[in-house]
């Protein structure tokens, strides 16, 4: 979390809402934000899943252990899961690539061009057509 929060300014300038959700609870949210240095810069909310229901939802709960994977879901306005990314507990966020993904379904959306890989933001987009496949 600390990633994301250390650059929550950004996703504020995407227009961006940023939740964390995790199934412990709102007692140990407080606890963390006491004694945590990284959670003190935690500018939006961390909700509380005691009861699963959420990450059953979503399919990131790990039943047989009682938690969830730490995954990120980008979910359009129109309320649409755009992106899904579920991480190794060995492996932390890419946030830079979680800005960009976001950056690519904002160009698409404002210019109705695909997002090639390894595009970044400036870079030109590409039509979205059958025969544009294998071209690029």
């Amino acid at each position: 979390m600390a990633a994301v929060a250390a650059r929550y300014d950004e996703f504020q300038r995407l227009g961006v809402q940023v939740l964390a959700i995790s199934t412990d609870s709102v007692f140990s949210h407080k606890v963390f934000a006491e004694v945590s240095p990284s959670a003190r810069i935690i500018q939006y909310p961390l909700l509380s899943d005691r009861s699963h229901k959420i990450s059953r939802k979503y399919g990131v709960l790990r039943e047989e252990l009682g938690f969830t994977y730490r995954a990120t879901f980008i979910i359009s306005p129109e309320g649409k899961v755009k992106y899904v990314s579920l991480y190794p507990p060995e492996v932390g966020r890419n946030v830079d690539e979680i800005i960009r993904v976001i950056q690519g379904l904002q160009y698409e959306a404002a210019t109705g061009l695909g997002i090639p890989a390894g595009w970044r933001p400036g870079m030109a987009g590409i039509q979205k057509e059958f025969s544009m496949v294998g071209r690029i």
